[in-house]
């Protein structure tokens, strides 16, 4: 992938500060108080042109236009690249398409299992397989769900979209490592024009620095909204456009995994093994992965998924995938190797229920960003592929033709969103609709395997009913003087380990002083709520050691001290804090975590 400060963006015009569209930031809530530390200093919510240190500091921005431009690197988005340029490159048609990823890399911030369905790659390559990408499965082992994986192939998903970004360059596509998109850009007539990069240079305190530089704009006639599971941006998108008026709020689960190098006696190139139930009870939704990778050297994929509507706030999805490492089971394959890599990343569960109306004035999401995951199957690359494969097929003839022939400023392209509901994505997600939410039962997982042994296995999600989910995860917790505190070993050293050592294996590193990207709309709300009522239940749900509570400077009470240098961009904290009063931003380009095939 080309190296950022090898590439040259094209400054078309300069746009002043004082004419650029607005943000779509709606929260207004005091910075800091006399009794409450500050900890947010993002201008999010702390706003520059309240702030005198802001004064007089350059605020013009550059902008350059593309036809199309797509946030986020990973399946969707560059899917998405590939098919518009394929469609250009085939009718002999101009077409610029710039992809921003905010990873130093492409790969750099993917996590997944990743067990790969290659419906939508045959698609979009039929000659991938001459190009020596990936070897099959073989050896099977899957419980009683909808999980056949044969004819399915073990990847590195890293290594998987990086593969994808050496084919979208080599057909034209211009990709941009490193550049986080920030901000939703606007036309006077409320369609999207494009989005705007983060600006640097600013301190943790949120001051200009001597190297300040403004982001730039990125104009287009559409922009594709690939972020993955909860972006920043689509959230915005949401409210902006009430694109989520007509279905139920998206229920999340927290991915955990680990790589290992194991003794090659006990390698099993291509076997998957997948278990539901212990190390959580009846009542918690989720599972485990173990994969043998066949890469040449004996490497196992391993993790365990945490819905995010479990109700204890004493659960830390980290520590119950530590202790299920110790399973006989598991813990079989694992001893005697090494660790080498570790990672989080939240994932959408709410499957057919939960989609979004995904088109709206200049602009569409695809991917993980609006869920088109297949819950039962742990499986959503195929379906995000597609997404972005229909997306591109949808745009293509619009945006080439001579007379646009739009309503509005930026294009609206409503039959992306009609071809979705006649593809396999759609038929896919329908048939399985009810597994997910058949878990809220008195009995639990017992209940929801069941249900999905008499209803997807007989009549193949035919039945006459959708069920509901549970309503947000946010709002599952319950107090903790009405839950038992969850008593976890201690890690031994060898099969599990501590938070802050698995952290150190995610390469995740961000610029020490900026502003925290994990902000909070009010600093107050962590220790009168989260702290006093669900005995602070952040310090468990993140995978990453961002959030603790440490005594106070004068020996009286807590505050909550946020280690943003942690974050590995799961966004796990957003999804559930009971308050809703954390905000994922995004940090300076190049920030979080380096995974290298994960």
């Amino acid at each position: 992938m080309s190296c950022p400060a090898q590439r040259s963006i094209r400054a078309l015009k300069t746009v002043k500060a004082e004419h650029a569209p607005p943000q779509l930031y709606t929260w207004r809530w005091k910075c800091s108080s006399a009794v409450t530390p500050r900890i947010t200093s993002h201008y999010t919510i702390c706003p520059r042109d309240k702030d005198p240190r802001w004064e007089g500091v350059e605020m013009e921005r550059f902008a350059d236009e593309a036809d199309v431009v797509i946030v986020g690197g990973g399946p969707a988005g560059l899917s998405a690249a590939i098919r518009l340029k394929q469609l250009a490159n085939e009718q002999e048609k101009e077409l610029r398409v710039c992809l921003v990823e905010k990873a130093s890399q492409i790969g750099a911030h993917t996590l997944s299992g990743a067990c790969l369905e290659p419906s939508a790659l045959n698609e979009l390559f039929p000659d991938w397989k001459e190009r020596g990408l990936m070897a099959p499965t073989h050896d099977l082992v899957t419980p009683s769900l909808p999980m056949n994986n044969h004819g399915n192939y073990i990847v590195r998903l890293g290594h998987f979209v990086r593969w994808l970004g050496e084919q979208a360059e080599a057909l034209g596509v211009e990709i941009y490592p490193g550049y986080a998109a920030a901000e939703v850009l606007f036309h006077e007539d409320g369609s999207v024009k494009g989005i705007a990069t983060n600006d640097v240079g600013i301190a943790k305190d949120g001051s200009p620095k001597d190297v300040f530089e403004r982001g730039m704009e990125l104009h287009a006639k559409v922009t594709l909204f690939g972020e993955g599971c909860h972006g920043h941006l689509a959230k915005q998108l949401y409210r902006q456009f009430n694109l989520r008026e007509n279905c139920e709020p998206q229920t999340y689960a927290i991915g955990l995994k680990e790589v290992w190098l194991i003794d090659e006696k006990k390698w099993r190139p291509g076997r998957v093994e997948h278990s539901v139930g212990w190390p959580l009870n009846r009542n918690t939704y989720g599972g485990s992965f173990l994969y043998h990778l066949n890469e040449g050297e004996p490497l196992v994929a391993l993790g365990v998924v945490v819905g995010l509507d479990y109700t204890n706030p004493y659960l830390s999805p980290f520590r119950e995938f530590q202790r299920w490492k110790h399973h006989p089971f598991i813990a079989k394959t694992l001893e005697g190797g090494n660790r080498i890599a570790y990672g989080a990343r939240a994932l959408n569960e709410g499957g057919y229920q939960c989609l979004p109306k995904v088109t709206f004035p200049g602009g569409m999401l695809i991917g993980c960003s609006p869920g088109f995951m297949n819950v039962p199957k742990i499986k959503g690359t195929h379906t995000a592929m597609k997404s972005g494969m229909l997306a591109a097929e949808a745009i293509f003839p619009k945006v080439t033709a001579k007379d646009l022939a739009s309503e509005t400023a930026g294009l609206h392209v409503p039959e992306y969103e009609d071809n979705l509901k006649k593809s396999w994505i759609w038929k896919e997600l329908y048939s399985v609709r009810n597994i997910r939410p058949s878990f809220h039962n008195y009995f639990g997982l017992y209940g929801g395997m069941v249900y999905t042994g008499v209803f997807y296995w007989i009549l193949r999600g035919k039945e006459p009913w959708t069920l509901k989910h549970a309503g947000l995860d946010s709002a599952q917790l319950k107090p903790a003087k009405e839950c038992t505190a969850i008593e976890y070993p201690k890690p031994d050293g060898k099969l599990s380990f501590d938070l802050l050592s698995s952290v150190a294996l995610s390469g995740t590193n961000h610029e020490g002083d900026q502003p925290p990207h994990l902000t909070l709309k009010d600093d107050s709300v962590p220790v009168a709520n989260n702290l006093a009522i669900y005995d602070g239940p952040e310090q468990r749900f993140c995978p990453a050691g961002v959030y603790e509570y440490v005594p106070l400077e004068t020996g009286e009470g807590m505050r909550l001290q946020i280690n943003a240098q942690n974050c590995v961009h799961c966004k796990t904290c957003d999804i559930k804090d009971p308050s809703q009063n954390i905000n994922w931003v995004v940090p300076e380009g190049s920030g979080g975590p380096a995974y290298n095939g994960m």
